[in-house]
């Protein structure tokens, strides 16, 4: 089993409850829009970290992390981008993918709009953690926690942060 700590759009803040929430994830699954390299550094020396660049990453966070990430994660198919959209709706750049070969689990970010929203078309779940940042008009900067085991994916948890913005 893998438990995944699921963040996006942080925007160069990072909030300290960050770390209390993902404190018993094996790994940091983040959906673009970094904002700093040292952010994503700061979140890769508490867990391995994957993530892809968002729109307003530099040049320093695209050499590291890159566009599109997909993977095998304890038997299902991971599809990372920061500008993905979502079932029916997908952006132009992932719709022909998406649907000639879809994967298990397709993450983005980019809305600042938390969604977690089975895909019955293509049997995807698609998740946006939504804002974890302070820029963006979000109100609630939040998170999302799950597992996945044998092929499935559990547990799933959406947390809030209900500090200041």
């Amino acid at each position: 089993m893998t438990r995944i700590g699921l963040i996006s759009d942080t925007h160069g803040y990072l909030d300290d409850a960050v770390f209390k929430h993902f404190a018993d994830c094996d790994e940091i699954w983040h959906a673009g829009d970094f904002g700093t390299l040292e952010l994503a550094e700061k979140l890769a020396a508490f867990k391995p970290l994957k993530g892809v660049y968002g729109n307003i990453d530099g040049p320093d966070i695209r050499q590291i992390y890159p566009e599109n990430l997909r993977f095998m994660c304890e038997g299902v198919d991971v599809w990372i981008t920061h500008i993905g959209g979502y079932p029916d709706k997908y952006s132009p750049a992932v719709k022909r993918i998406i649907y000639t070969k879809p994967p298990g689990l397709f993450i983005s970010g980019h809305s600042h709009i938390l969604k977690v929203i089975f895909d019955k078309k293509i049997n995807c779940l698609h998740l946006n953690p939504g804002a974890a940042g302070k820029q963006g008009w979000h109100k609630i900067k939040t998170l999302i926690k799950f597992c996945i085991s044998d092929k499935k994916i559990h547990n799933l948890e959406v947390i809030e942060l209900l500090n200041n913005m």
